[in-house]
């Protein structure tokens, strides 16, 4: 049964990735959103290959998936979400050569983290402070989203806001849990942690999706419609 959890999330996180990626990508020309959610998607194939086909340490799947899990936790789904959510709270719109040197630098990221992955955080080395550093990129993430919230809450998507601010919360509860606080009750492989942290993740994918949508349909009315824009600041 555990398994069979573990795959459904995993499956999940792996359709949001891609189905709602290529939606940012298509429908709003959102690279930044739609490029992550295609490296998270991505990340979940990789992970689901690397556990039905053994899970096994030396598997070259087993470095691949640090690499991506470096990735996201210190610059995908921490200064790239940031900036991507930016296009419909700020109207920022960052050129082609930012967005080419944002994934640059998650890429040097990925590759120069993930060998600290693993390492005993309890001897107070590098390892432990990378582990800080993740959590700490998630908390400042965090505040952002809830301004997300905000914003969506005044724009009258009250079960939205409510919504990213929930998936926020289990995703941060996620970060905290990751390296610090092991379940007690789980197994060697971690199955219930990765169950619910897939789960988050794919959940993450959907619900900031649905809350970029509904911004972007909020700022093209107040568009469309300038006067009772000026007389509802009026």
């Amino acid at each position: 049964m555990r398994e069979t959890l573990f795959l459904l999330a995993d499956l999940w996180m792996i359709f949001a990735g891609y189905f709602y990626g290529w939606k940012f990508i298509r429908r709003y020309g959102n690279c930044l959103l739609g490029l992550e959610w295609m490296v998270v998607a991505t990340s979940g194939t990789n992970f689901l290959l690397w556990s039905l086909l053994g899970a096994k340490s030396d598997s070259i799947l087993y470095d691949v998936a640090y690499f991506f899990d470096a990735f996201s936790r210190s610059i995908g789904i921490t200064l790239i979400l940031i900036m991507g959510l930016m296009k419909v709270t700020h109207r920022y719109k960052p050129s082609l050569g930012v967005d080419v040197a944002v994934f640059g630098v998650a890429t040097v990221a990925g590759l120069f983290l993930r060998q600290f992955h693993g390492a005993d955080l309890h001897t107070g080395g590098i390892a432990f402070w990378v582990a800080v550093f993740y959590v700490v990129a998630n908390l400042l993430t965090a505040v952002f989203l809830g301004y997300f919230a905000k914003r969506l809450w005044n724009a009258g998507e009250k079960r939205l806001a409510i919504w990213t601010g929930l998936v926020t919360a289990a995703g941060t509860t996620i970060a905290l849990t990751y390296d610090f606080f092991p379940l007690p009750f789980d197994n060697a492989d971690r199955t219930i942690f990765y169950t619910a942290a897939l789960a988050t993740w794919g959940t993450q994918g959907f619900v900031y999706f649905r809350a970029y949508r509904a911004l972007h349909d909020h700022n093209a009315a107040l568009d469309a419609n300038p006067v009772r824009t000026t007389g509802t600041l009026a």
